[in-house]
C-alpha cells in the first residue's frame, strides 16, 4: 500500500527561511548573553593585566 507519488523541489524553489530565522534567534541569544557577562564580569571592577606574575 505504498503510494509512489513524490514531489521533486528543485534547487530554485527551496527556500530556506526557517533555518535563517534560527541562525538570527540563536546570534540574538548569544549576543544578550554576551552583553551580559560583559556587564557581570567587567563592568564595576578593577583592571585586571592577565598572565603576569607580581
Amino acid at each position: 500500500m505504498s503510494s509512489k507519488l513524490r514531489r521533486e523541489i528543485g534547487h530554485d524553489e527551496f527556500d530556506p527561511k526557517g533555518t535563517l530565522a534560527l541562525i538570527a534567534i540563536y546570534f540574538v541569544i548569544i549576543s544578550a548573553l554576551w552583553v551580559f557577562m560583559y556587564f557581570v564580569e567587567f563592568l564595576g571592577n578593577d583592571l585586571t593585566i592577565v598572565g603576569t606574575i607580581l
